[in-house]
């Protein structure tokens, strides 16, 4: 081994034989906190549906996603406390508290009544509850990471903390197989009613073993000598971001490979699961299915982008992962709507739709508030019904004044004129209005959700898994290239916040953010602008900016 306390043989030994219980213990650890986060945001449909129910359905939906992001939000400020925490008492007993406060939030949302049971205290003790997970979660990842990295030989870091960098994905592989074996045994009515509840309520039995395997656990061998050496940091966050030359070096990771790692992961793992079944209509189930297979078959690249991170560097591949992204993205998700739902690509080539519209009678499609039901105006009626039917549409201009209306092939339909009705006739014209798009949209081949018959699941998982080995490249190796880029007395801090700004922030209110984008634009490919231009900022960062950090040594540094 390259690392042991100093002055003392038994123990380098001792690390040795442990490697596989150190590897295997911090990542079944982070396995369960992953699983606990992402149980939401698989649900986020059922979810919007309980808690946010005293809303429209659009914004329902795009409520659900902020607050799944709203625990990725402080997710940053969970660095910093518990970062703090790990380079002052160590890595081990603040890896313990982070498990502890997410396990036991996740068991409370299986227990929180309804929207309709206690109104909104429902929706604010959830996003609570969220807040927890997220501030726990900020202080997991770090821990974990560096305490891997800090037993790990030189020349195996890359491929010993590629066992962290699977946990991410094993923990919402995990979370998928409890979701489909519970819809399955229950049945899509009972599940939606109650059953969903199942998965967070089972997470107290995982908290609890995964608590008594960490605590068999001894401290970090790279701490004990630093401390035994008085090598301590008595004020981590200010010797981490308060000194130029280690804040320089976060301000780099974080633009130059965490913030389009994040994307990057994001996308291939939550975008496209929540666009398969929002946008392109596959049921819930199949959805989960398909991606699980995807995800099943892509964890071991985590694992081989990691042992050849080794062997040629971190960069490299975290850079070619970003590049394929970005010049791929539209590509795949085109291919992706074609192999899903054919039916709506055909009806798409064939018969697209165009809202017609005085551009100052139209609304962003997204309410704050969660009160606008987007029919105070003629564009915001026609605008709000094709959202809700995930229909994409061009955008074209009309005369100041004029009345918006919406061609679906050779079919026009004139959406109301909210300036000449009011009260129950306002509310007629919009129902004929809707009745008649939809009936539009029907005749020329629009289906209201994906054929299961017609969905080319081979394919499909193909194109899922191309996304999801994007996921391993940028992935697998971001640990120890983290690790490596900052000493062992700030190391746990100054990791940890641009791994959760870019994780939590960049990464955490992608699915948010794009909905919010297709909804404004009308494309339901315009979302993916997003992860693009960010994968394209960090992929020329990184190029210009970011050091190798292969070989470094983690005590040393």
């Amino acid at each position: 081994m390259a690392i042991a306390t100093a002055g003392d043989g038994a123990a380098a030994t001792r690390v040795s034989r442990n490697e596989k219980l150190v590897i295997g213990a911090s990542s079944l650890g982070t396995v369960f906190e992953w699983y606990d986060f992402y149980l939401y945001g698989l649900l986020a449909a059922i979810i919007s549906e309980q808690f946010f129910s005293g809303v429209n359905e659009t914004t329902a939906f795009i409520f659900a996603l902020a607050a799944f992001a709203a625990g990725f939000a402080v997710r940053p400020f969970g660095a910093l406390v518990f970062g703090r925490l790990g380079d002052l008492v160590g890595r081990k007993h603040t890896f313990l508290v982070t498990m502890g406060l997410m396990g036991l939030s996740t068991f409370v949302v299986g227990l929180l009544p309804s929207y309709a049971s206690i109104g909104v205290a429902a929706p604010v003790i959830l996003i609570a509850l969220r807040l927890i997970q997220g501030l726990a979660l900020g202080g997991e990842y770090g821990g974990a990471a560096t305490y891997v990295a800090e037993h790990a030989p030189d020349d195996k870091r890359g491929l010993y903390t590629s066992w962290i960098q699977t946990t991410a994905t094993l923990g919402l592989f995990a979370a998928l197989l409890v979701v489909i074996g519970t819809r399955t045994a229950l049945g899509e009515e009972a599940f939606r009613a109650w059953g969903w509840r199942i998965p967070f309520l089972l997470s107290i039995l995982l908290l609890g073993v995964s608590m008594w395997i960490r605590l068999q656990l001894a401290e970090s061998p790279a701490f004990l000598k630093m401390k035994a050496e008085g090598g301590t940091s008595k004020a981590p966050i200010a010797e981490a971001f308060g000194e130029w030359r280690n804040l320089r070096v976060v301000i780099i990771a974080l633009f130059g490979a965490v913030a389009g790692q994040a994307v990057v992961w994001y996308t291939g793992q939550f975008y496209a699961l929540f666009f398969l079944e929002r946008v392109l209509k596959v049921d819930g189930a199949t959805a989960n299915v398909l991606i699980a297979v995807a995800l099943a078959l892509g964890t071991p690249f985590f694992l081989l982008f990691g042992w050849l991170s080794d062997r040629i560097g971190r960069k490299p591949i975290i850079m070619v992962g970003l590049a394929l992204a970005a010049l791929t993205y539209f590509p795949l998700f085109s291919a992706l709507t074609a192999a899903a739902n054919p039916a709506l690509a055909r009806a798409q080539a064939s018969a697209p739709v165009v809202v017609r519209a005085d551009p100052a009678d139209c609304s962003f499609q997204f309410d704050p508030v969660g009160r606008n039901r987007f029919d105070a105006r003629s564009c915001d009626v026609a605008k709000a019904f094709l959202a809700k039917a995930s229909v994409s549409y061009d955008n074209l201009p009309a005369p100041t004044g004029a009345t918006a209306s919406v061609r679906v092939g050779n079919a026009v339909i004139p959406a109301p004129d909210q300036a000449a009705l009011a009260g129950p006739a306002r509310k007629a014209a919009i129902d004929s209005f809707n009745a008649r798009t939809a009936a539009a949209l029907a005749a020329v081949g629009y289906p209201d959700k994906a054929d299961p018959a017609t969905v080319n699941k081979p394919l499909v998982v193909a194109i899922l898994f191309v996304l999801v080995l994007y996921v391993t490249m940028v992935y697998g190796p971001i640990a120890a290239l983290l690790v490596e880029l900052f000493p062992t007395r700030i190391r746990y801090t100054s990791m940890s916040l641009p791994y959760h700004i870019g994780n939590g922030w960049f990464g955490g209110f992608l699915p948010t953010t794009a909905f919010a984008m297709v909804a404004a634009k009308g494309n339901i490919y315009y979302g993916l602008w997003y992860p693009i231009v960010v994968a394209t900022a960090t992929l020329v960062i990184g190029l210009l900016f970011l050091p190798e950090t292969r070989g470094q040594d983690v005590v040393e540094h």
